[in-house]
């Protein structure tokens, strides 16, 4: 019965979040919403003193010097992607999975890239009942190049300016949505969208992300 209660006390919490934190705010897509209310973020926070906080309005330490994004930043990018299920996706930076898992509910397949061990491993067992997630251990610059083009690249941390290899592996009339800046107090959030003979660069917002690490 107490298990009962505590999914029946995040799924309350879930909905609340739906509803004060990413529809308040403009989050339009309902297949967004529906799979930001399903899957259960407190199963990849990793410290059990912070499950409670699964749902805030904040991002919050998995290890390693990295974090899970909040609710919104997750939703926002996802819903930048504009992702049904006829589509291909690579992810930079899989961390604990939950974006990852987030994508795999909207998108055919989702190729997913992590650098640290830790959390290479740490995703592998989160996301083991994913069906249509591949996940890899590699510095996430390069992307994947064996299984290009994608239609939609998400790097969930930030470099100082756009990598080349992954404008390269973005299919034609792909998005990428990516955060650039040298440091989280000067960040910027992207959608880059590439056709025949042009890059577009917009610019989302402003955002606060970790450094994407590299090997080197």
């Amino acid at each position: 019965m107490d298990d009962i209660k505590k999914d029946q006390r995040f799924a309350d919490l879930r909905n609340k979040m739906v509803n004060t934190q990413l529809i308040t705010r403009g989050i339009k897509d309902t297949k967004v919403l529906e799979a930001m209310g399903k899957v259960a973020r407190e199963r990849f926070v990793t410290d059990i003193l912070l499950k409670g906080s699964a749902y805030e309005d904040r991002p919050l330490p998995i290890g390693c010097g990295q974090t899970i994004s909040q609710p919104y930043i997750v939703a926002l990018m996802t819903e930048e992607l504009r992702l049904d299920k006829d589509k291909k996706v690579l992810e930079v930076g899989t961390g604990c999975g939950y974006q990852t898992a987030i994508l795999a509910e909207l998108a055919g397949l989702v190729y997913s890239i992590e650098i640290v061990k830790d959390l290479y491993e740490m995703a592998k067992e989160n996301l083991k009942d994913y069906e249509n997630v591949r996940i890899f251990m590699g510095d996430g610059r390069k992307g994947l190049k064996e299984h290009a083009p994608y239609d939609g690249i998400i790097v969930t941390a930030a470099p100082a300016s756009i990598p080349q290899a992954l404008i390269d592996q973005l299919d034609i009339g792909g998005i990428m949505v990516i955060p650039v800046g040298p440091s989280s107090w000067n960040q910027e959030l992207y959608r880059v969208e590439k056709d025949k003979s042009t890059i577009k660069k917009t610019k989302i917002c402003d955002v606060a992300f970790v450094p994407l690490t590299r090997n080197g």
